[in-house]
């Protein structure tokens, strides 16, 4: 019995256009297997580079990867924190100096009103010393006494305090130079203070100065920091007029240090010498190495200098050498050895003069400067002659600034030569004879 159609009692959903195309929909869903295959493929092969290598990384390091992150976290985290700190201090110093700059107008303000007091003038505690020329540089305790019978004015150095540190380890070592303005005609150190900024000297300087040259003299106390390799550095000064001190009693007081007048020192250089002395042998050996910052001499603004090496026994004068001429030049470098024979007896009673002079073809050879070490001397050249001969067998080299020859001459004036043995005994035989 063929079989009956009966129709549906719900309308179709689909004509026969949608229907094709519902089935072309199903056939591609039912074959897009391999699509999906291809797009795992795509996935896989675009893969970073720097993905996987940072991956191998983290897999080759002996940690859970917990571990790592955690690492990783505080390792920002403290960069954080320190971007943040900078960023609070610039912004602290930026409302400082917003502030700082808003007081100065409310200053300048007031002031116009005509109603400024001592309270709108006075710096703060922290801005004391701001943009202040002047410096501590100490204190000074002297004293000063006149003979009128004799002519003569004793300078005591007795002690400085709270000195300006001049060495990187925060200290200095002290000595004073003292001299009488405008003579100048004797200069006096002090002993060398080491690793102090409140020395003692208790040291005492005589000048011969008449009533009249009191009058219009001053008396300059300069405060040095030892160096033995380089040029001293000055700390301070001190400037007594003479004629407002009065002289019926001793003079004793404490004066801060000022800073140092540049208008009547004259830089006449510094040399560089090296002593060593050989008792058991008993040589003497001095070597002067270098000068520098001489004194120019000639019309071309430079000099030709050369350096004699003069010994002195009991004051006269008994051996002397000399280095070679530099020509043209404020800077000389030597190096030159010298040694003489002296006997541990004599040189408890010898001097050694360094003096710097200008060579002339012409005419006579000037003077450019001066120092003597010895028993005699006094200061730094006191203390090098002093290692010398605690330091026998060993060089012991120092900067020493010159002095004018008429400064040295006046300390340590010499007679003439010591008679040569052999012709004492030819005098002595005469007298004989006779």
């Amino acid at each position: 019995m063929p079989a009956v159609h009966q129709p549906s009692p719900f309308p179709p959903l689909l004509n026969d256009s949608h229907q094709l195309a519902f089935e072309s929909i199903t056939n591609f869903t039912v074959t897009s297997h391999p699509v999906t295959s291809i797009t795992a493929a795509y996935t896989n092969t675009t893969a970073s580079p720097a993905a996987s290598f940072f991956n191998d990384l983290l897999n080759k390091i002996p940690l859970p990867r917990w571990a790592i992150y955690a690492v990783f976290a505080a390792g920002g985290l403290l960069i954080l924190i320190c971007c943040l700190c900078i960023c609070i201090k610039c912004c602290c110093k930026g409302k400082k100096k917003n502030k700082k700059q808003h007081k100065d107008e409310q200053i300048n303000l007031k002031g116009v009103n005509g109603k400024t007091t001592a309270a709108l003038v006075q710096p703060d505690v922290g801005d004391v010393d701001y943009g202040s020329t002047k410096q501590q540089r100490g204190k000074l305790l002297y004293s000063l006494e006149y003979n009128a019978g004799l002519s003569e004015l004793t300078v005591g150095i007795k002690q400085a305090n709270s000195l300006k540190a001049m060495d990187l380890g925060g200290s200095s070592d002290p000595y004073v130079k003292v001299y009488i303005c405008p003579d100048k005609s004797k200069t006096c150190e002090t002993k060398v203070l080491r690793s102090t900024l409140s020395p003692v000297f208790n040291e005492q300087f005589t000048f011969q100065l008449s009533k009249s040259a009191l009058l219009k003299s001053t008396a300059v106390m300069k405060v040095f920091d030892f160096n033995r390799f380089s040029k001293h550095d000055i700390i301070g000064e001190l400037r007594v007029q003479l004629c407002s001190v009065d002289w019926n009693h001793v003079m004793e007081e404490w004066q801060d240090l000022a800073e140092p007048a540049k208008f009547e020192e004259e830089n006449l250089g510094e040399i560089c010498i090296s002593l060593r002395y050989v008792p058991t042998a008993g040589k003497l050996t001095v070597i002067i190495l270098e000068a520098k910052d001489l004194k120019s001499m000639d019309l071309g603004g430079t000099s030709d200098p050369y350096v004699k090496v003069q010994l002195a026994l009991d004051k006269r004068k008994w051996k002397k050498r000399k280095t070679s001429i530099k020509k043209k030049t404020l800077n000389p470098y030597y190096n030159e050895s010298f040694t003489f024979d002296v006997t541990f007896e004599q040189i408890q009673r010898m001097n050694l003069v360094i003096s710097v002079w200008d060579h002339d073809a012409v005419t006579r050879n000037d003077a450019m400067g001066k120092i003597f070490l010895g028993s005699d001397a006094m200061g730094n050249q006191l203390r090098h002659w002093a290692d010398m001969l605690s330091n026998p067998r060993r060089p012991v080299a120092q900067w020493h600034t010159l002095l004018s020859a008429e400064q040295v001459n006046s300390t340590l004036p010499l007679k003439k030569k010591i008679p040569v043995p052999s012709k004492l005994v030819e005098t002595t035989q005469r007298l004989i004879s006779k």
